[in-house]
């Protein structure tokens, strides 16, 4: 299945300049959706892996049905304000602002042996702030996962220090 025939191109969005992909259409066909994770889940099957983390919002629609599939634990990385109890945080940049993201504080166990799952890989700022996250709990970044990544956007050599993969390159 050719998964980039439901992914649309929005330009302009969220600013004048940027070509979002709007991963929508792949959500709303049930055979997409299912073949996607089902090749995501695979991946990490394939892999050593403890601990599946993902950013809100559109890495939970992956991560979470990975990590059912896959019987691993799931831990979400989210904006400031949105987790109840203590947390850790780091500034990350992106390819139209900046922001902060946080997790809760040991939710991560030192040695966890991490997936990183998200939608899109873009400019990697999001990314390099999670894995920040990941290893000042001194857990380790085995693999990052991305349906879709934007090569493009970013340098050839990023991550290079770790597994990274995707479904789809543009």
């Amino acid at each position: 299945m050719n998964l980039k025939n439901y992914i649309t191109d929005v330009n302009d969005f969220p600013k004048p300049g940027v070509i979002f992909k709007d991963i929508t259409p792949l959500l709303n066909d049930a055979n997409a959706f299912k073949f996607a994770i089902q090749a995501m889940a695979q991946k990490i099957l394939e892999s050593e892996i403890d601990v599946i983390v993902a950013p809100e919002a559109r890495g939970f629609l992956f991560a979470a049905p990975i990590a059912f599939a896959t019987n691993k634990r799931l831990v979400l990385i989210r904006k400031p304000g949105k987790l109840p109890r203590k947390t850790v945080q780091t500034n990350y940049s992106l390819e139209y602002g900046a922001g902060e993201l946080q997790i809760h504080e040991g939710d991560l166990k030192p040695k966890d042996r991490v997936a990183i799952i998200d939608d899109v890989l873009a400019t990697g700022g999001t990314t390099e702030g999670i894995i920040k996250l990941i290893e000042s709990q001194g857990a380790e970044v085995k693999k990052i996962l991305f349906l879709a990544d934007l090569k493009f956007l970013h340098s050839a050599d990023i991550f290079k220090n770790y597994n990274l993969e995707s479904l789809l390159e543009y």
